[in-house]
């Protein structure tokens, strides 16, 4: 890729099951970006995924809604009132992939 000196700048940061409201990026701020959550889901009972934008919680997946193994998420958000946190049950973890703030 010559000439482009940071052709992607997307970030990844994982969470671990059992997290609550775990600040994506270093200290993530309003306008930080998610393009996309890539969720496993362990054990199904206890998998539930809520995102946070700031106090704003968007629930993600619960344990209704899940189903073993892998579920990718194209969400494309910006944060507005941030920073954007995830919260996680004892039976999912994510990867989030986006912008955030360092």
């Amino acid at each position: 890729m010559s000439g482009v000196s940071n052709p992607y700048r997307y970030q990844y940061e994982t969470v671990a099951a059992s997290q609550t409201a775990q600040v994506l990026g270093d200290t993530g701020a309003v306008g930080d970006y998610v393009h996309r959550l890539l969720i496993n889901v362990i054990t199904v009972a206890s998998a539930g995924v809520t995102l946070i934008d700031g106090s704003t919680s968007i629930v993600i997946s619960t344990a209704a809604s899940a189903q073993l193994g892998p579920l990718d998420l194209e969400l494309n958000m910006a944060a507005v009132t941030g920073p954007w946190k995830i919260t996680t049950g004892a039976g999912a973890t994510v990867v989030a992939v986006g912008i955030f703030s360092a």
